[in-house]
C-alpha cells in the first residue's frame, strides 16, 4: 500500500515590527555616521602624523633659539643666598631660579607664567621638571597656541607640496623621482608594498586624462555573465582596421576597489548601453552588487538586432 504523505507548507515568519525600525533607523544613521568617523579618524591621522610632528619640530627649533637657559650663575650675578646658589640669583635686572629638575636657572617668569596656566596645556605637558620642559611649555601658551599654528602648519605644508609638485613637474624633479622609484623597486619588502599605495594615491589624488565616457554591459568573463564597465576610448585603429568594425575599449573595474580591473577591447554591437551616470555605477561596483541604481527614466539600448524581425513574428490566431 503506498502512503504518500504531504509535507506541511512552510511559514515564513515575518520580521517584527520592532526590528524593522531597528534596521530602518541603522540603514539611516549608518551612512552619515560611518562618513563623519571616517572624517574623524582622518583628521586625527593628519594630526597625529603631520601637524603634531611639525608643531614640535618649530617648538624645539623656537625654544633652542631663543630660551634664556644657564647652567650655573654668572660671576656677576647677585645671589640671593650667598651660601645657596640654589636658591636663584639675578643678573641683569633678571631674576633666575632653578629648574626643579637638572640643576639649570631660568628666568623666574617663564617658571611663573607656566605654573599660572597649567591648564591649558596638553596633558603630557603639564609636569614640566627640567629648564627646557618649562620653555617648551612657555613657548607653546605664548607663541604657538592652536588657533594660530594651525592654520600656520597648513599653510606651510600645502606651499611645501605646491613647490614639490611644480618641481616634479620639471625635467630634474622627474629624474629625481624615477632614481628614487628605481631605488624603492630593488628592495624585497618596500617594493609590494609601494607599488600598492601608489596605485591607489595615483587614482585618487592624480588629475587622470582617462575619462570615461558612458556605462555599459559586457558579456565578461565569458556569454552569460553580464559586468558592467566604462568606455574609455574607440579602441586601437589597427584593430578596427584589421576586423573592419566598431571596437570600444572598456574599462572592467573590480569590487570593492574600483581603481583595478581590466582593460578589454570589444565589439560595438556586443556592448549594452546604460543610462546611468558614473557615479551610480561606481556605487554598484564598490557595494558589490547592493547599491542598485533604479531611477524611473532608466533605460537599456542595445545595438544588437532583435531576437525577431519583422518576417519572423509567430502567426496570429485566428
Amino acid at each position: 500500500m503506498d502512503f504518500q504523505h504531504e509535507s506541511p507548507p512552510l511559514k515564513i515568519k515575518s520580521s517584527s515590527p520592532l526590528r524593522r525600525a531597528i534596521w530602518r533607523g541603522s540603514s539611516i544613521i549608518a551612512p552619515p555616521l560611518v562618513t563623519l568617523l571616517l572624517l574623524i579618524w582622518i583628521a586625527s591621522a593628519v594630526e597625529q602624523y603631520v601637524l603634531f610632528p611639525l608643531e614640535t619640530a618649530g617648538r624645539t627649533a623656537l625654544v633652542w633659539s631663543t630660551a634664556d637657559i644657564k647652567a650655573a650663575p654668572p660671576s656677576a650675578a647677585e645671589l640671593n643666598n650667598k651660601d645657596d646658589e640654589s636658591q636663584g640669583f639675578t643678573y641683569e635686572g633678571v631674576s633666575y631660579v632653578r629648574a626643579p629638575l637638572g640643576g639649570k636657572f631660568l628666568p623666574e617668569h617663564v617658571v611663573g607664567w607656566v605654573d599660572a596656566h597649567l591648564d591649558l596645556l596638553p596633558q603630557n605637558m603639564q609636569n614640566p621638571l627640567s629648564a627646557t620642559d618649562y620653555y617648551q611649555a612657555y613657548v607653546r601658551l605664548r607663541y604657538m597656541s592652536r588657533w594660530l599654528t594651525v592654520p600656520l602648519l597648513l599653510l606651510i605644508l600645502l606651499s611645501v607640496l605646491y613647490f614639490v609638485g611644480r618641481f616634479l613637474a620639471a625635467g630634474v624633479g622627474r629624474f629625481f623621482v624615477t632614481g628614487f622609484e628605481r631605488i624603492l623597486n630593488q628592495l624585497p619588502v618596500v617594493r609590494n608594498v609601494y607599488s600598492s599605495v601608489k596605485q591607489v594615491t595615483d587614482f585618487v589624488l592624480t588629475e587622470r586624462e582617462i575619462e570615461f565616457t558612458r556605462v555599459v554591459a559586457i558579456e565578461y568573463p565569458r556569454v552569460g555573465i553580464w559586468s558592467l564597465g566604462f568606455v574609455t576610448s574607440d579602441s586601437l585603429p589597427q584593430l578596427k582596421a584589421a576586423l573592419n568594425e566598431e571596437i570600444a575599449t572598456v574599462f572592467i573595474p573590480t569590487s570593492p576597489m574600483p581603481m583595478t580591473g581590466f582593460t578589454v577591447n570589444i565589439r560595438k554591437r556586443e556592448t549594452v548601453e546604460l543610462e546611468l551616470t558614473i557615479d551610480q555605477a561606481i556605487q554598484f561596483i564598490v557595494s558589490c552588487g547592493v547599491v542598485c541604481p533604479m531611477p524611473p527614466s532608466t533605460k537599456i539600448r542595445t545595438s544588437k538586432p532583435p531576437l525577431l524581425s519583422g518576417s519572423d513574428s509567430p502567426p496570429s490566431q485566428s
